[in-house]
């Protein structure tokens, strides 16, 4: 174990956390016993957010979408304290846009339309569509992948057309270039 915790010496976090995230890697064929693992490794971190983009991604993975969304909001809210970002979308909008290749601005689009995706997987189409048609808005170069979500939220059923670039979405897809 002392081994591998050094394979991740970049990650900053307390090496006990660095072995209970390997442990969650180890026991991925057991979800409960893995998410236990993550679990543990957010309380004892006060939920950092490399951690809790671990436990999103964990918790994706393993079709457990009530958690992954929690997991997204709660990197949404730390991004926005850390930010200071307004909740209005319209003052919120103006702020994305100018600063969209900031580290943390990058990381709460990620979150955020990785939200989106999870409502969409949870049933919240609706929900999926405003968060999705949203980050459009500001995302003219698709980095963030709300127009793949949003197209194939409204194609008509029975559609499986494709634009060229386009693919569908699933869990075992990449989403975004940090959850993945």
């Amino acid at each position: 174990m002392e081994i591998q915790a050094k394979k991740f010496s970049w990650f900053k976090v307390p090496e006990d956390v660095k072995k209970l995230l390997i442990l969650a890697a180890e026991t991925w064929e057991n979800p409960l016993e893995a998410e236990n693992y993550i679990n543990q490794a957010l309380e004892i971190t006060g939920e950092n957010i490399d951690i809790l983009v671990a436990a999103y991604r964990c918790f994706y993975y393993k079709n457990n979408y009530s958690m992954a969304l929690e997991a997204a909001k709660k990197i949404i809210r730390k991004v926005k304290d850390l930010e200071k970002l307004p909740d209005d979308w319209e003052q919120l909008k103006t702020i994305l846009s100018l600063r969209k290749e900031n580290a943390n601005i990058r990381l709460f689009l990620n979150a955020y339309t990785a939200s989106g995706l999870v409502l969409a997987k949870l049933g919240e189409i609706e929900q999926a569509k405003e968060i999705s048609t949203q980050v459009k808005e500001i995302d003219d170069n698709n980095e963030f992948g709300a127009k793949i979500l949003l197209d194939i939220l409204t194609r008509p059923q029975g559609e499986d057309e494709r634009e060229e670039g386009d693919e569908i979405v699933t869990s075992s897809s990449s989403h975004s270039q940090y959850y993945s």
